[in-house]
């Protein structure tokens, strides 16, 4: 069953198609450094539609985190576009919110502080900011640490808080750079548990961006394998798994299994390209 077949409204019964679709078209970006040019990404065309979540895995050195840094406008294209509901974009925007793996918090203020912080930016009074904060801190299991530091935090809540802080001001698009990746299991799993929730909650496109496979088909609606070396898309894959089951049945359904084994291949393929499929 797909999870966003399950939003609803209390007028319609289901959501009316949100903001936040991202179309690429022939992306290339080449790292000019003056004596070498090094092509990371080579005509990759994509379209994720408002409110997907979509996973991209794919070799290590593919661009994966490149790809995910041109649609924040952190980085330039050497050629193509991407766009945002039509609209090139043009630099980073509060309509795109970032998630790295490293957290990215201020270590000079206190988790209200940090999340906060981009609805400051956003011009937003006092008032309205400290509402919207503690909103965004209650959904992340966080009240009662509004004062703390980032060095009390675990890695754990330290990760709670940087989504809280992305979600405040209220982005279109999440843009999540292994946001899992240092964490152990059982704190994985349980954040990964949390991301859905409050995916179908809030309703954003979700660009997730990561090395591990069963993590990727867990999440997703769809995962795009990249190839090697310069990356682009090499297929797409649609998730489609009843997620109202508890996680050990997902895990453990055939459902799960095929789609798992469907990408696992397809990756191997690029990872290791001499083992005649």
């Amino acid at each position: 069953m797909n999870i966003r077949a399950k939003r609803k409204n209390s007028t319609t019964g289901y959501t009316n198609m949100i903001e936040g679709k991202v179309t690429i078209s022939g992306l290339e970006k080449v790292y000019d450094t003056g004596d070498e040019r090094t092509k990371a990404i080579d005509d990759l065309s994509l379209e994720v539609p408002s409110g997907e979540f979509l996973s991209v895995v794919g070799p290590s050195g593919c661009g994966k985190s490149t790809l995910l840094y041109l649609i924040a406008g952190f980085l330039d294209e050497s050629d193509g576009t991407i766009a945002v509901d039509g609209n090139a974009i043009n630099g980073p925007g509060t309509d795109r919110g970032v998630v790295f793996q490293d957290y990215a918090l201020f270590p000079w203020r206190t988790v209200m502080g940090n999340v906060t912080y981009g609805l400051e930016q956003k011009g937003i009074d006092k008032e309205e900011r400290q509402t919207t904060a503690q909103r965004f801190i209650n959904m992340m299991d966080l009240d009662g640490f509004e004062d703390k530091y980032p060095k009390e935090l675990s890695g754990g809540m330290k990760q709670r808080v940087s989504l809280a802080r992305t979600l405040a001001y209220d982005p279109k698009i999440l843009l999540m750079d292994e946001p899992f990746g240092a964490l152990d299991q059982p704190l994985r799993e349980s954040l990964q548990e949390h991301l859905l929730d409050i995916w179908r909650d809030v309703e954003k496109t979700v660009i997730f961006i990561t090395h591990d496979v069963e993590e990727a088909v867990y999440l997703s609606e769809q995962v795009m394998v990249m190839t090697r070396h310069p990356g682009t898309k090499k297929e797409i894959f649609d998730i489609d798994l009843d997620r109202s089951e508890s996680r050990e049945d997902v895990i453990l359904s055939e459902e799960y299994t095929d789609m798992r084994k469907q990408v696992w291949q397809s990756l191997r393929e690029e990872t290791n390209p001499n083992t005649g499929n």
